[in-house]
């Protein structure tokens, strides 16, 4: 199982995990054990009546519906076994409740606290559920997001050297030998990145978006066969940047292959947008 149910004991999660695992078995033929019932991932009725009774307090059918509709993995047959398998746990549940508000834990002030956190997390998560899926984004918004990537990538890949050092003191001095006819690939061979230093600071053909934003920049102001005159800083440490050549992109991602992705961020971005308008909305002491 995927999820695990909210606040139940865990010896009672594990007994109805292996339970529940066990009803979907393949068989070994390898085919899904066959059911009349509906799956866990179609419509299922509401409840009927109680599950149960314990000591003269029902355990309403709803809460079975809710296990099937929210703990079960999709396609899980619902069958009668699984069902009464949900019934002994949602009784054991119950005994056990019914034991821990005798004993009084129900009117301690940490389970209190605990139980309206719990109860807070359920009520956000069930509104952000319900806002996203009213504020899906529309082709239009995620091929706009597409179009805003596109341009910010350029249509240009560059192909570059470079040599990393930790401090511009070291940098300068790479320069100034670079200025008196050293070669780079020679000087290269000191850079601190592994994963080019070894070939005389190569880098792949990459697009510029793919680097640090002062390096891309760097980059993109210099002339093919020039070097940066001045030291280059990123979060990695000073670097010395050589052009060797430009070429139109051919591997630009295309809509189609990356809508989906996009989607994601575009949903994401627009969740961020809505919080950062009710924070700057809110009067916080």
């Amino acid at each position: 199982m995927n999820k695990h149910l909210v606040l139940i004991p865990a010896a009672l999660l594990l007994s109805l995990t292996v339970g529940l695992t066990g009803c979907n078995k393949k068989s070994e033929s390898g085919t899904t054990s066959s059911s009349s019932e509906p799956s866990a991932a179609s419509s299922i009725p509401a409840a009927s009546g109680p599950v149960a009774k314990v000591n003269g307090k029902e355990i309403p059918g709803s809460l079975a519906d809710l296990i099937i509709k929210d703990q079960l993995p999709p396609g899980t047959p619902i069958t009668d076994d699984l069902r009464a398998k949900i019934k002994d746990h949602l009784v054991q549940r119950e005994i056990l409740l019914q034991a821990a508000r005798e004993a009084g834990f129900d009117k301690r002030d940490d389970v209190k606290a605990h139980q309206a956190f719990a109860a807070d997390d359920e009520l956000l998560k069930s509104y952000i559920k319900n806002w996203s899926e009213t504020h899906k984004p529309t082709d239009a918004d995620i091929k706009a997001f597409y179009d805003k990537k596109i341009a910010e990538l350029g249509d240009t890949e560059y192909k570059a050297r470079h040599i990393l050092v930790d401090n511009e003191d070291a940098a300068k001095a790479i320069i100034a030998k670079l200025d008196k006819g050293a070669k780079f690939a020679d000087l290269a061979k000191d850079s601190k990145d592994p994963g080019s230093r070894d070939k005389g600071g190569a880098l792949d053909w990459s697009m510029p978006g793919n680097y640090a934003p002062e390096f891309a920049a760097a980059l993109k102001e210099l002339q093919k066969g020039k070097y940066t005159a001045t030291p280059v800083k990123t979060q990695f440490g000073y670097h010395v940047i050589l052009l060797e050549d430009t070429r139109k992109a051919t591997n630009l991602p295309k809509f189609e292959d990356v809508k989906d992705q996009l989607a994601q961020q575009v949903a994401q971005d627009a969740m961020k947008k809505y919080f950062d308008d009710l924070k700057a909305k809110a009067k916080i002491e």
